[in-house]
């Protein structure tokens, strides 16, 4: 069918939504947004379904939840039946129709006779992670858009290890809500009944105080916590989302007294009133936190994204003001004290490991080395890090010591697998007492780390492609990088280019060797000088992202090189 008879079919609809029944009469003769909304179906990327609320096939609604869903339920219903009878955990955040959509995922469920363990209000999706490990259900569905302005939600379902369901499971997902084609038909069971019958049971303060237990366990020196930490001044912002709960009761169960939240970014608000992004990421995000540091005079300030698995920090300089660290800066930091912190314990493992992304930096791979503590590389999306800890625990071959992503993810303790800000930012806190012990702070600490192991810097940009014609465009840049393949950025020469949709390491010489990683439609280039540039499509927007990772004898170098990098990219998408 045509954009067009989609649309039609969703107008004439007796049954729809009155909220979007009124969207689309407001909509009507505006062809570009009615074509946007019904040209194709939403799509599942590295992170789920992730999309703009509204009417349409391509938007996000309870009649596209309850498709995804039943994917989900028609994909139980192929299992055993003691597989499926443990059911669903689903969780939800603080955006509009969050709650909504996770109710109606349990209704579509429960017609399937599929038991779901649903949270009484918002909770962070680490702690979803945590509970489908838990309660040893089968999956989990978190409804989210993590860090994405108002207009947004998503849908992410997560495996029975507790890490977002990897390609094969997920494509085969994918193909039976494909299948879904009539989203007006898809039966749902009354709430009601399912609560009676207990087929949905809703769940709350023992999770919490389950996985508050856990993330007690996180903090690797008390000493320090309880001579230092107790009194420094800490800034705390969940920007209007799930973290506020949780982590303050994290950060006073690990022993953190003295801090303070910014009280207009602790309600729970789907308009983000106060950000116009609640993207940790964003020194914009931190204009508040900052107001309330410089008043209190705290010491660092800590930011996480509306459902909690991201993380971002802001550092107070000797003049008051206050300098934001990287994602890629954090985890460096995060684990050089994790590493000297067990190693000064006696409890480093010999076959510690560490886990990063493909476009994350080579720093912290530097500072794993120093301890003799392997990094292994996975491709974007946390739940590749999920795996490789499954393997380290049906195997003993390593010991899981930490995971990131350069976009502000980690994950300290392989109780949840997932990115975890609840559980960074208690181990975060600690870290800054460790520094503050000596007379520093965390931006000093990273200088301390810049002068042992080198000025790495990085940098990520991207170029957006809203509407119809955005998915070709993004093709196009990707082809043409293939196509007429670089030989150099900035006059350094590319050494070889990493091809993971082949799955191929091509040298300047013209040997090949193989990728041991999935497949991915990622390209990376590493060039002569230690300079690695990746470029790849979003998985969760309508982006393509190209990263740099650079390293210099000194700052200033190396951020000349980052500009010098960054221009070569942009004159080669213009050629």
């Amino acid at each position: 069918m045509s954009w067009k008879d989609t649309y039609a079919t969703w107008k004439n609809q007796a049954t729809l939504e009155t909220s979007l029944k009124q969207e689309l009469i407001a909509s009507a003769g505006d062809d570009a947004t009615l074509e946007d909304a019904f040209y194709q179906p939403m799509e599942f990327g590295t992170a789920g379904m992730r999309g703009v609320l509204g009417p349409g096939i391509n938007r996000m609604n309870i009649y596209t939840v309850r498709q995804a869903t039943e994917g989900l339920a028609i994909f139980m219903d192929t299992l055993p039946a003691e597989v499926k009878e443990r059911g669903v955990a689903i969780s939800f955040d603080s955006r509009h129709h969050s709650e909504d959509f996770a109710h109606e995922s349990a209704r579509v469920l429960g017609e399937h006779g599929i038991k779901s363990f649903v949270f009484e209000s918002l909770r962070p999706t680490p702690e979803l992670s945590f509970t489908v490990r838990h309660l040893h259900t089968y999956a989990g569905i978190m409804i989210t858009a993590s860090h994405n302005p108002k207009q947004y939600n998503g849908y992410k379902i997560y495996g029975e290890d507790g890490g977002q369901m990897p390609p094969k499971e997920s494509d085969l997902i994918t193909s039976y809500i494909r299948k879904v084609t009539d989203l007006f038909a898809i039966k749902v069971a009354d709430e009601d009944q399912l609560l009676t019958t207990k087929t949905m049971t809703i769940i709350g303060d023992d999770v919490d105080q389950a996985y508050l237990a856990k993330v007690k366990t996180v903090n690797i020196n008390q000493k320090l916590i309880d001579e230092v930490g107790k009194d420094m001044k800490l800034v705390f912002t969940p920007l209007h989302g799930t973290g506020r709960m949780l982590g303050e009761k994290a950060l006073r169960n690990a022993g953190f007294k003295n801090f303070s939240v910014v009280k207009e970014q602790a309600v729970a608000d789907p308009e983000f009133s106060t950000v116009k992004f609640p993207n940790p990421e964003f020194p914009e995000a931190f204009k508040m936190a900052i107001d309330l540091g410089k008043k209190e005079g705290a010491d660092v300030l800590i930011a996480v994204d509306p459902d909690a698995d991201r993380l971002g920090t802001a550092v107070r300089q000797p003049n008051g003001d206050y300098v934001l660290l990287t994602g890629n800066q954090i985890a460096a930091v995060l684990l050089h004290y994790i590493l000297q912190a067990n190693q000064d314990a006696g409890t480093l493992p010999a076959n510690a490991a560490a886990v990063k992304s493909i476009v994350s930096s080579e720093f912290a791979t530097k500072v794993a080395a120093s301890y003799n503590v392997e990094m292994i590389n996975v491709l974007t999306g946390f739940k590749y890090i999920a795996e490789q800890i499954e393997h380290f625990e049906e195997t003993g071959e390593h010991t899981y010591m930490f995971g990131f992503e350069e976009s502000y993810g980690y994950l300290i303790k392989p109780f949840v697998h997932d990115k975890d800000a609840i559980q960074t930012t208690v181990l975060l806190a600690e870290v800054a007492a460790y520094y503050k012990q000596q007379g520093k702070n965390l931006y000093d600490g990273l200088q301390d780390l810049f002068a042992e192991y080198g000025y790495f810097r990085e940098k990520t940009t991207s170029e957006e492609f809203d509407g119809v014609g955005g998915g070709d465009k993004i093709k196009a840049l990707m082809t043409k990088f293939r196509n007429e393949a670089p030989v150099d950025f900035a006059g350094n020469k590319v050494v070889s280019t990493e091809d993971f949709s082949s799955q191929t390491e091509t040298f300047a010489d013209g040997h090949t060797a193989p990728i041991a990683l999935p497949t991915a439609n990622v390209l990376k280039y590493k060039l002569a000088d230690g300079t690695w540039i990746a470029i790849r499509p979003s998985g969760t927007e309508p982006k393509i992202k190209f990263y740099i990772g650079t390293l210099g004898d000194s700052l200033a170098e190396a951020n000349t090189k980052l500009d010098q990098f960054d221009q070569a990219i942009q004159a080669f998408i213009k050629e």
